[in-house]
């Protein structure tokens, strides 16, 4: 069972009046090596200084090193250290900010507010507190905002409780209970989760690796398996290090915060799925032409075009020839040139955005092989056929939107050509071990592989088809799996 700790330099720093907890001093906590041993773990550090090398500092460095969950982490205590370096952090609150300090009738061209563990006193800046302890996960900090036609953050620092006034006192225990309600212990009317794992989602997204409606089956799933499943998103990046997880369910890609949530979870020591090596392993089509090639995996005949060479593909390949952009989604920035003046179009038009292109013969066929690969193994099989009177799957708009998307077929991987799953799980093993999703194509001249997907589809309905809720449960269990191995690696067990 997980239990929380706060940490104080000393005891009397926590007033009779404030809540009752596990209390435990800076130079214990540093120096007694019992803590050591302790696991699930979740630690308050309100010492009074978070100045580098101090003990402060000190106790978040050792809990991250000892695998307990910490507030504030060190990386958050660099970030506050120096205005440059949490600047570029506060960037997408700009908006957030001018509407709420609008709103505040305050005359004055400055105002200082106090947040204690995402809650201010300020009732109408609240939503602005929430997301800035969102980004800094400070449990006690006051931003200073000025105005200059308009308002600007310029000031975050810590807060530490032997400063806080008796008003302050008061909010901060009202501050602080709700925060370890919420988010460190669950009713004791309930057990506490063995695990947490945070899926990355974005609720925007128009065509989402998983549905809202599938999110929320992970997240009942999960609480079957004893595992606690949070919905996350990207102004979410700094809370990462409360968890034991990552389950990454938003279309990826390398120049986003995707890859870097992903790099961040892993040197964190968080298990990770999709993993950063796999996310730019898939994600290129250059790349992935490359590694099927050299590892002999039959692929449709495909060529690397630039703009010196793309003439010759007609002669390589002959129409009609499919040109792909080397990190596109979803049917997204795919084209098939019926003849030379459609390739000289579609290429001039793609090389604009990229310098290389994926030039490929056409394999027409009624649909393609979905194959499930996780940690090698096939866990799901799909069929997904093409749009109606188009030659892809999903049929887009010039602009972009979708105009049509073809039907799908969930099959018991046992009925599966024996061919389509060599080529699945081969292809599979050459990017790692993660969960990816393998495009196929069944010809009467045998199977071609597509292409590897990391961050499959799984939706209900869909790929779930056949297993039903087996399927949410083969992949958290793999999470637990991995979570637990990781513990055992360490030099002890969870």
């Amino acid at each position: 069972m997980s239990t929380h700790i706060v940490i104080v330099d000393h005891r009397n720093d926590w007033k009779p009046s404030f809540p009752g907890v596990i209390l435990v001093t800076a130079k214990d906590y540093i120096e007694q090596s019992e803590f050591l041993k302790l696991k699930d773990i979740k630690i308050i550090n309100l010492c009074r200084s978070y100045r580098y090398l101090s003990e402060g500092y000190y106790c978040s460095l050792l809990a991250e090193a000892r695998r307990h969950k910490i507030l504030p982490t060190v990386r958050t205590m660099t970030d506050l250290a120096t205005k440059s370096t949490y600047t570029p952090n506060i960037e997408d609150l700009d908006e957030l900010i001018q509407k709420s300090l609008s709103k505040n009738a305050q005359p004055s061209t400055q105002l200082d507010i106090n947040i204690f563990f995402g809650h201010t006193e300020h009732r109408d800046l609240q939503e602005l507190a929430r997301q800035l302890f969102d980004t800094f996960r400070c449990p006690l900090m006051k931003v200073e905002f000025k105005r200059n036609g308009k308002w600007h953050l310029t000031a975050i620092k810590p807060t530490y409780l032997n400063n806080l006034t008796p008003a302050q006192e008061d909010f901060f225990i009202t501050a602080f209970s709700s925060h370890v309600v919420k988010r460190w212990q669950e009713p004791k009317t309930k057990s506490v989760p063995r695990y947490d794992l945070a899926i990355l989602h974005n609720p925007q997204d128009k065509m989402p690796p998983s549905t809202n409606r599938t999110l929320q089956k992970f997240i009942k799933v999960g609480k079957s398996l004893d595992i606690a499943v949070e919905l996350i998103e990207k102004k979410d990046y700094s809370k990462l290090g409360e968890y034991d997880a990552l389950f990454i369910r938003e279309t990826t890609a390398i120049d986003h915060h995707t890859y870097r949530f992903a790099k961040k979870a892993e040197s964190e020591g968080l298990i990770v799925i999709d993993d950063p090596d796999s996310i730019v392993r898939c994600t290129n089509k250059v790349y992935l032409a490359e590694l099927l090639t050299a590892n002999k995996i039959p692929t449709p005949k495909t060529m690397i075009a630039h703009k010196g060479n793309i003439k010759t593909t007609e002669k390589e390949l002959g129409y009609p020839i499919v040109l792909k952009i080397p990190d596109g989604s979803f049917s997204r920035g795919v084209h098939k040139a019926d003849n030379a003046q459609q390739l000289e179009e579609i290429s001039t038009k793609l090389f604009k955005e990229s310098d290389l292109l994926l030039a490929q013969e056409f394999v027409p066929t009624q649909f393609d092989w979905r194959i499930g690969v996780l940690n090698k193994n096939v866990i799901f099989a799909c069929q997904y056929f093409m749009s109606k009177k188009h030659w892809q799957i999903v049929k887009h708009a010039p602009t972009g939107g979708i105009v049509a998307q073809g039907a799908y077929n969930a099959v018991h991987v046992r009925d599966v050509p024996e061919a389509v799953i060599k080529a699945a799980t081969n292809a599979a093993r050459l990017i790692g071990d993660g969960l990816y999703g393998v495009d196929i194509k069944e010809t009467p001249k045998g199977v071609y592989l597509i292409e590897v997907n990391d961050n499959p589809n799984i939706d209900m309905g869909c790929e779930d088809g056949v297993l039903g809720e087996e399927l949410y449960k083969t992949i958290l269990l793999e999470f637990i799996r991995r979570i637990e191995q990781r513990g055992n690696k360490s030099g002890g067990s969870t």
